[in-house]
């Protein structure tokens, strides 16, 4: 069994809006608690409570109803969330890493998690639990559930571009292959990430036949990113002289122009996101397909905080490697495919027959010094790729992502 999430949207009325909105805020509220506790601790020179008992206990002491109308489940779900982050800083630190920082900044909107037995799931409907004494709270869904309802194990109410929408994580079964079709766990191929292309996948050949390529087509992507960005501008130009001065406050059409540029950003980042996991399943099914039961994946994140200028730093950023990593990830591990990620650190200068370095000659080709084979100067990231290409290689099919952009 895996744990799979799915964003559903919410249709909501004025009422269920504000009320969804302020049990978010009442997170908020805990969450500026907890913050304003430790602080006062740390002024008396007393350790801060980041247990998640500790947490509890001292909400327990407050009592329900302190937080609005959320509940003991939705506050004590915050504390977990706060407790974890704090755990998971600690863990860096003590790892060497100086850049983990603790959270001490106060969030107005906190997302709220509902496990399961604390909420009911009827139809397309879905009743949150709120604090004792209020009326209860129904929250229609957009679409139906993905899973089936005797599967779903928590609900997190959180909201993207003031878009209210419910994360469904449910308890899966892993897919069951009849005997000889599954994925065999010697077979692994490697995955390359890239900045235009989201996924190049490579199978080495061996006993079950020629090597096999896969491509997933990005440009889609990077078209989406360009469009987005140039109308970005075009709109900041010509709302360039209505905006309010520092300290002011916008008019009406200033707040109706600030509106729909959230509601862009947030139709992008949904393009992106769907664009993202259909990439993935499709890197899935084709390894699926080949029989594949490791995914070598080059994990690029050492470079990202490299400074290349600001034409390739906004491309990086845009890149969403994290995305990709978790996207690929979570289809995987229900397909039974494991995925593990290596350093690509020297991939790329290295001989793919003895693993010498190639010495850096200006001007000329690169050649290894023990295998004497030419430099082919490919971005060969896992260290899975055959030593050469074969004499006819197969043509590696190319996916495309332009219908999943254009349909959301």
């Amino acid at each position: 069994m895996v744990y799979r999430t799915a964003r559903v949207a919410l249709r909501v009325t004025v009422g269920q809006r504000r009320r969804l909105f302020g049990l978010l805020r009442s997170g908020g509220d805990v969450w500026a608690a907890v913050l304003l506790l430790n602080r006062w601790r740390r002024q008396r020179g007393d350790r801060p409570i980041v247990g998640y008992q500790e947490l509890c206990r001292e909400l327990a002491a407050a009592g329900e109803g302190t937080f609005g109308e959320l509940s003991t489940v939705g506050a004590r779900s915050v504390l977990r969330a706060y407790s974890d982050a704090w755990m998971s800083a600690a863990r860096r630190r003590r790892a060497g890493d100086e850049t983990a920082r603790f959270p001490r900044r106060r969030r107005g909107l906190v997302p709220v998690r509902f496990y399961a037995g604390t909420f009911t799931v009827t139809g397309g409907r879905v009743r949150l639990p709120v604090a004792r004494g209020r009326p209860p709270l129904w929250v229609r869904l957009a679409r139906p559930l993905p899973y089936p309802a005797e599967q779903v194990r928590s609900v997190r109410l959180t909201c993207a571009g003031r878009r209210l929408c419910l994360e469904v994580t449910a308890e899966v079964p892993v897919a069951v292959y009849p005997a000889g079709a599954g994925p065999d766990p010697a077979r692994v191929a490697g995955v390359d990430l890239g900045i235009i292309h989201p996924y190049a996948v490579l199978a080495p050949g061996g006993g079950e036949g020629p090597e096999a390529a896969l491509l997933v087509s990005g440009r889609a992507l990077r078209a989406e990113h360009r469009l987005h960005l140039a109308e970005a501008k075009a709109r900041a130009r010509a709302a360039a002289r209505r905006a309010p001065a520092r300290g002011q406050r916008g008019s009406r059409r200033w707040k109706q122009f600030r509106r729909r540029g959230r509601a862009l950003e947030g139709r992008h980042r949904r393009r992106l996101g769907q664009a993202r996991h259909e990439a993935a399943k499709a890197v899935v099914s084709w390894a699926v397909g080949q029989r594949i039961g490791t995914l070598a994946v080059g994990d690029p994140r050492g470079v990202l905080a490299r400074d290349a200028g600001r034409r390739q730093n906004k491309a990086v950023r845009d890149w969403a490697v994290g995305d990709l990593l978790r996207a690929l990830a979570d289809k995987a591990a229900q397909a039974g495919i494991a995925v593990e990620l290596v350093d690509e650190r020297g991939t790329s200068s290295t001989c793919p027959a003895c693993a010498a370095a190639w010495p850096s000659r200006g001007g000329g080709s690169l050649t290894a010094g023990t295998a004497g084979s030419p430099g082919t100067a490919i971005w060969s990231v896992p260290p899975t790729s055959p030593p050469a290409p074969p004499p006819s290689p197969v043509a590696a099919p190319v996916v495309d992502l332009s219908s999943a952009v254009r349909r959301r």
